[in-house]
């Protein structure tokens, strides 16, 4: 594992694509038309959740399969509300319309739970996951409202108000994602929720600075105030103490969600802790990086570069072995 770190990502992946072990997710499959549609769901994971993806690798095939057809549906929902925030912003279309759009792709789900056919490649994905895995309806109608949300909301009074909408679209995936990874109590979905939350919040500290230029504030009001931050002081990128000290608490109860979903993974089945504990620090190891850069969430964005993420590998490793 180090020798293969030493070796820029751009070196291994070409090599690594050719392998059986890339190329076996896909070609187990023995539908054409299936294998395009999965083929379409990984390529935007591959390109949408880098992290995530990376984490997936671990996985056995069909398990890998399930997982993209699970975020390539939340890509979707997400992207249709992104480009409708857009459209609504230039007044080219309305609420009311953005409204039938997803009645209209709910009925679309609904006939996929049905189990008719359907002429679209991720529904088609997610047909083919839900005859081996059992995932509410009621989760990706969840997802809806929660992507929704962005259309009809900006500003959020509570936590609380936050914990709602970021258990709507994201512990709803971690939900859904639970039925595919398999559990043997099922207290892990409890633990799959703090874990929805925990990453969510880290999105919202990671994308403090994008937010603001959509008009967007998703840290709740009452931090603010609690704090002493204006509004105005945010969209002037204000980096002083105050904002520091109200991230570090933004920071802090992120990891206690984190911390608290740690004990799920043990309730998982065993061919799927290693893929979810690798996303979680991956994931939290964002706040790290928030960290280093002094708290400037305006411009300067938090990430991990593929050789970090894969880092960890051997602690993780470590880790799993001396707790099993």
């Amino acid at each position: 594992m180090t020798n293969i770190l030493r070796y820029p990502y751009h070196v291994i992946r070409p090599l690594y694509e050719k392998t059986t072990f890339h190329t076996s997710v896909i070609d187990d499959v023995k539908d054409e038309s299936l294998k395009e549609a999965y083929m379409h769901c990984r390529s935007i994971t591959k390109k949408h959740a880098k992290t995530f993806y990376m984490a997936t690798r671990f996985l056995p095939n069909d398990k890998q399969r399930g997982i993209f057809a699970i975020y390539g549906l939340c890509r979707y929902l997400d992207d249709l509300v992104d480009e409708a925030e857009d459209l609504i912003h230039d007044k080219k279309i309305t609420i009311d319309q953005i409204d039938e759009k997803l009645e209209m792709f709910k009925q679309r789900l609904i006939d996929v739970y049905d189990g008719k056919i359907v002429n679209d490649p991720i529904l088609s994905a997610f047909s083919d996951t839900l005859k081996k895995y059992h995932i509410s309806m009621d989760l990706p109608f969840l997802l809806m409202d929660g992507v929704k949300t962005d259309l009809v909301k900006d500003r959020f009074e509570t936590f609380e108000e936050v914990y709602d909408y970021s258990y709507k679209v994201a512990s709803v995936v971690g939900l859904m994602t639970s039925e595919v990874f398999g559990y043997t109590n099922k207290d892990a979905l409890t633990y799959a929720v703090d874990l929805g939350i925990a990453m969510q919040l880290t999105n919202i500290l990671r994308d403090v600075g994008e937010d603001l230029e959509r008009d967007r504030i998703y840290i709740p009001q009452e931090d603010l105030r609690k704090f002493g931050i204006t509004e105005e002081e945010l969209f002037s990128k204000n980096l002083d103490d105050k904002f520091r000290e109200m991230l570090k608490f933004q920071i802090d109860r992120a990891r206690k969600f984190y911390e608290r979903s740690d004990r799920g993974i043990a309730l998982l089945n065993s061919d799927s802790r290693l893929p979810v504990c690798l996303a979680r620090h991956n994931y939290s190891r964002i706040l790290n990086k928030i960290e280093e850069n002094d708290y400037n969430v305006f411009d300067t964005r938090a990430y991990l570069n593929y050789t970090e993420k894969l880092s960890i590998l051997p602690r993780i490793f470590i880790d799993m072995k001396s707790a099993s």
